[in-house]
């Protein structure tokens, strides 16, 4: 006897109730299911089911067997899965979830691509500079910058770090006396992204110096993108992950400060349900 579909047929009887519906979800015969039935029951010398003229129930032993049975077939489907993932064609959506600034930057520029290498995805972005509950909101993947997430099903994967940085438009440091050390900082008007831990305080190091500035801000936002536009009509210095800046900072619209001290690197992560079954 096959002890493979043994496994398969004892856990579809558990789970369906039915030694009718088991057979039939496995193509077999009613006659052939029950010997399959008998052969394994035989096999471990233990009773595993009981039935009756009304339903048929697991034993003791049943369930505890079919609990150890179910996570067999779990890691194999999980195993033959790893194996086949490269020959798969995935289809459906791929909900993400990310800030707006980082789904502008990173993700955007790489949907053609992405779409040219799986045509059969539709993918849906949803921007928010919130963390979204990723069960209740159906999604699969979120970008995040938080070290660890509270709920313990949520897997995170680091993706790597990105430098802060302080710069500021030509138009304003022309107006200003540009920053030399970090206490010159205090002088300054600064546009301050809310959703940052300890938004208003910046923590400055270069070698074993450390410098720790509170600032105020003459404007303050939630979004990245608003505090962008503001740096670029002069307003005042922006602290933003390289990734935002970086453009303008080639172009010469944004201008580093203080750009041989350091702030606290921003961590970046790939959070993600932890399923047994992720679909490819």
């Amino acid at each position: 006897m096959d002890r493979l579909t043994e496994l398969e047929l004892f856990v579809k009887i558990a789970e369906s109730g039915s030694m009718g519906r088991a057979a039939e979800s496995l193509g077999l015969s009613n006659p052939a299911a029950s010997r399959y039935l008998a052969a394994l029951e035989n096999r471990l010398k233990a009773r595993l089911v009981e039935r009756n003229t009304r339903r048929l129930y697991l034993t003791s032993e049943g369930q505890e067997f079919y609990e150890r049975a179910r996570l067999v077939l779990t890691e194999l489907q999980d195993a033959e899965a790893a194996v086949n993932r490269h020959t798969l064609n995935p289809s459906g959506v791929l909900k993400i979830s990310a800030s707006l600034s980082f789904s502008l930057h990173q993700i955007a520029p790489r949907l053609k691509r992405y779409h040219q290498l799986y045509p059969n995805v539709r993918v849906h972005v949803e921007a928010a500079n919130r963390y979204l509950d990723m069960i209740d909101n159906g999604i699969d993947v979120a970008i995040r910058t938080r070290e660890f997430e509270p709920d313990s099903n949520i897997m995170i994967r680091r993706l790597g770090s990105t430098r802060r940085i302080l710069c500021a438009a030509p138009s304003y440091l022309a107006a200003r006396n540009p920053p030399r050390q970090p206490q010159d900082l205090l002088n300054h008007d600064f546009l301050v992204y809310v959703l940052a831990n300890k938004s208003n305080e910046l923590r400055l190091s270069r070698g074993s110096e450390v410098e720790t500035i509170t600032v105020q801000g003459l404007l303050e936002s939630n979004d990245g993108q608003v505090l962008r536009q503001a740096a670029l009509d002069g307003m005042g210095i922006l602290v933003q992950p390289s990734y935002i800046v970086y453009d303008d900072i080639v172009a010469g619209r944004l201008v580093p400060i203080l750009n041989d001290w350091d702030l606290p690197r921003l961590q970046i992560n790939i959070a993600y349900p932890s399923r047994k079954h992720l679909s490819a």
